[in-house]
């Protein structure tokens, strides 16, 4: 039986096409496509991607005009199909795509202005969450994700010794935030180390070894987050881990992961290396 063609979308946000990051990319593409994989890429810079969610996404009236509530107003406006034609052009290409990779320079420890808008207007309720369908109940649980970007800093400044703090706490927001939480299986990150200040023979092998991963990148092994079984889904629970989770995990070193650490020390690399399902 023949194996099902793979769609892999890069959602890109650097505004040089000469950049490293469009190296990166450039890679993906090719060797993705080598693999007989539909690459799909949103350049945001080039699209010139709108990043604030306002109620300019949304075509027709409004629920509430006197108190707009952006994401009540975008669950309904997707519901009727009244989302803006920039936003759904999105939407499809995300439904289409077993695989986003997320190419990005760090800015200020996060992602920059234009892809955390692609997020905030793309991820809308009802489409990428909702209250009964999130983190492993999530809507796009049978999806992959991976954050692919640069830092302007060397490695061992994200140590948890270094001047920056421990790269897995810097993730944490993102990957479990907005990826596990909408279902994603979260891949391992991966990190240019200031490339910038690196010598052209070093990011020679920063592309090499990003090639080498991704002809095995379908086999890999997701990152482990906490499953929502652990805890008590009720608000009389308050979403916390049910106490006998808690008592199972009190002799543990450390903590069950970079969120839930329960006091604990950070269990090492939570957010960078794949580890047993929790």
């Amino acid at each position: 039986m023949a194996t099902q063609r793979k769609t892999v979308l890069i959602v890109f946000a650097h505004q040089s096409p000469r950049s490293f990051n469009a190296a990166v990319r450039d890679v993906a593409v090719h060797t993705l496509q080598g693999q007989g994989c539909q690459v799909i890429v949103s350049d945001l810079y080039a699209m010139d991607f709108r990043a604030v969610a306002t109620a300019k996404d949304i075509a027709g009236e409004l629920q509430n005009p006197e108190y707009f509530k952006y994401n009540e107003e975008t669950l309904v406006a997707w519901r009727e199909g009244r989302l803006s034609e920039d936003i759904t052009a999105e939407q499809r290409k995300v439904q289409e795509a077993d695989l986003i990779i997320f190419q990005f320079p760090m800015y200020w420890f996060s992602m920059p202005a234009i892809l955390k808008g692609w997020i905030d207007r793309v991820f809308t309720q009802g489409f990428a969450f909702s209250l009964q369908k999130m983190y492993s109940n999530g809507v796009f649980k049978d999806k992959k994700a991976l954050l692919s970007f640069t830092t302007g800093a060397p490695e061992s400044m994200f140590l948890p010794d270094g001047i920056n703090g421990d790269i897995n706490i810097t993730l944490w927001p993102i990957q479990n935030g907005v990826l596990n939480f909408c279902g994603f299986q979260v891949l391992p990150p991966q990190i240019f180390w200031a490339p910038a200040t690196s010598p052209t023979s070093v990011r020679k092998v920063m592309l090499e070894a990003w090639q080498t991963r991704l002809g095995a990148l379908w086999e890999e092994t997701p990152l482990s987050f906490a499953k929502m079984h652990l805890f008590d889904m009720s608000l009389q629970g308050g979403f916390r881990l049910r106490p006998e989770v808690k008592e199972q995990h009190q002799g543990d070193t450390y903590g069950i992961t970079t969120g839930q650490h329960l006091g604990k020390p950070l269990l090492p690399n939570n957010q960078i290396r794949a580890a047993p399902t929790i």
